[in-house]
């Protein structure tokens, strides 16, 4: 296991825990991750993806012009366990929205307006 505060560091971020929750048990691809946070570029991702691999905490795979992550979650060790207990928690997923809402970048997205009748 890679040592415990290199990993608290690397899932710190609000988006690096996400992108491994989302990669927790399936093998995604960077474009999938991308659409699953839809407010962030693709390039952000891809450079949350990075910080993780670096980290050791994801493996990356190329195949044909896509590159597949999966986490690491043998490097993680009881860390990974107290993620998983994290991620069944709904008290702690409203606490995610609200540190990804923050940290959010670019414009808001705007309300739908209703339109008036005649």
């Amino acid at each position: 296991m890679l040592h415990e505060a290199a990993v608290f560091q690397a899932i710190a971020s609000p988006r690096r825990c996400e992108i491994l929750r989302l990669i927790w048990a399936e093998e995604l691809a960077a474009g999938d991750i991308h659409r699953a946070m839809p407010d962030v570029t693709f390039g952000a991702v891809s450079l949350q993806l990075r910080q993780l691999l670096d980290a050791g905490l994801v493996r990356m795979r190329a195949e044909s012009r896509s590159r597949l992550y999966r986490a690491r979650r043998e490097a993680l060790g009881a860390v990974g366990k107290m993620l998983e207990r994290m991620w069944d928690d709904a008290l702690w997923r409203l606490k995610l929205e609200a540190e990804l809402e923050e940290t959010r970048r670019g414009p808001r997205p705007q309300a739908r307006r209703k339109k008036k009748k005649g």
